[in-house]
């Protein structure tokens, strides 16, 4: 009682169909991971980006320039300051004006970030509330 598996029993016979399973699973796999993958490379925080005004800077006579230069020394319009404290003691006394002039700081482009930076905390610290940068437009070459 022999069982005969297969066809005819002849082993040269050519088979004609494909195995197609292994591409499904691998195509399965790829769309897994792309759907995956995509939503976290797409997701970014809606924020509202501030526009773009670029306006020329109006000096009014109330506003106050700070001049900051390359060696970090700072000028009150053109005025040497003295110290850190000559400069809070100066900006509390235009913190108190109302309307607030304008704080204006124009630092030179080779002045350390911490020269600006120590300007800035003092005009927070004298409870200044608008203070504005004076740059150049860079040169088209």
């Amino acid at each position: 009682m022999a069982m005969q598996v297969g066809g005819g029993g002849d082993e040269d016979e050519v088979v004609s169909a494909i195995n197609t399973t292994p591409l499904v699973d691998v195509m399965l796999v790829l769309l897994i991971i792309f759907l995956i993958t995509i939503p976290v490379a797409t997701h970014t925080i809606k924020v509202n980006l501030p526009k773009d005004a670029n306006q020329p800077t109006q000096t009014k006579p109330g506003n106050v320039v700070l001049a900051v230069t390359e060696n970090g020394q700072i000028y009150w319009n053109e005025v040497a300051i003295k110290s850190r404290a000559d400069l809070l003691d100066r900006l509390e006394k235009v913190a108190v004006i109302k309307p607030q002039p304008q704080i204006q700081i124009r630092g030179d482009a080779k002045s350390r970030y911490e020269s600006v930076g120590r300007v800035i905390a003092t005009c927070q610290e004298a409870g200044i509330y608008h203070v504005d940068f004076i740059t150049e437009q860079p040169h088209s070459d």
